[in-house]
Formats: structure tokens, sequence, C-alpha cells
């Protein structure tokens, strides 16, 4: 599908197929061994429906990814620990969000963990409804309205 280079990562945008090996390296290390996410909740059926992204640094490796599932939903959002607050979470969410107004959905939907509520409102999603568990962490569902109702 697509490329889109910062100055110093690229963002590659596909399918399941082209993006598997590193977008689950990725969410293994972030969500199953930092999270301790069972790995059981962290894989699904829905990554082979979903639009990935992966974005690599300067020398090729691979440092996060998330995944925009058909209904709008942004999920499996993750950067690697060691290149945290470099801005790599913010292009993966912009490119997501970019592709999902370009297949023409209103809004995006999110559960954000609740120690990235701030990042995400920092982007314009506001948060819906109380505070719930998923895998043991604290979430809290957000919308980004991408046009207007």
């Amino acid at each position: 599908m697509g490329v889109k280079n910062n100055t110093s990562y690229t963002v590659i945008v596909g399918d399941w197929q082209r993006c598997a090996k590193d977008a689950a390296m990725i969410r293994h290390e972030v969500f199953v061994e930092e999270q301790h996410v069972p790995v059981e909740e962290e894989l699904d059926d829905r990554d082979a429906v979903c639009l990935h992204v992966v974005a690599y640094d300067a020398q090729g490796t691979p440092v996060g990814t998330g995944r925009l599932l058909p209904d709008g939903h942004i999920g499996r959002m993750a950067v690697r620990r060691a290149e945290r607050g470099k801005g790599i979470g913010s292009l993966l969410l912009t490119r997501l969000i970019d592709e999902a107004r370009r297949q023409g959905h209103p809004f995006v939907v999110l559960a954000a963990q609740l120690h990235a509520q701030p990042f995400y409102a920092a982007h314009g999603f506001a948060a819906e409804g109380p505070v719930f568990l998923d895998a043991g962490i604290d979430h809290i569902n957000m919308r980004l309205m991408l046009s207007d109702p």
C-alpha cells in the first residue's frame, strides 16, 4: 500500500500478510512480555481483516505498530519501550486516522489504556463512558469525529 517518511522513521501500511511478522513481534514484546497480557487475549482472528501500520527506524528495525478494523476501530497500538517518547505513536496514529478518513469513516474509536488517555486526548479524542477492565488493565473508550455528524 503506502510508505510515509518522517526524518527518521518509515511507516508501512498493509494487510496482515505484509505486516504480520513485525507487528506480531512488537505486540508480543509490549503486550505479552511487558504488560503481561495473556497471549490468547492479544492474538485474535481480526488481524486478517485489518489494515496494519508498522514503523521502522532508520536502520530498518520495527519499532511500533497499530491496526484499523473495518468498522473504524483503532487498536493494538504499541511502541517498543526504548523508542517511546520519540513521536512514533503520533506518527502511527496519524496514519491510521488518515486511512480511516480515506475509507470514509465518519469517526474512529479506540479503547485506550488509562495511562495513554492524555496521548489520545492530545490528538483530539474524547473519552466516552466508564473505565473498564480489558486483559486486567484499566481502559476507557475514546472517539474522534472525522466529519460532521
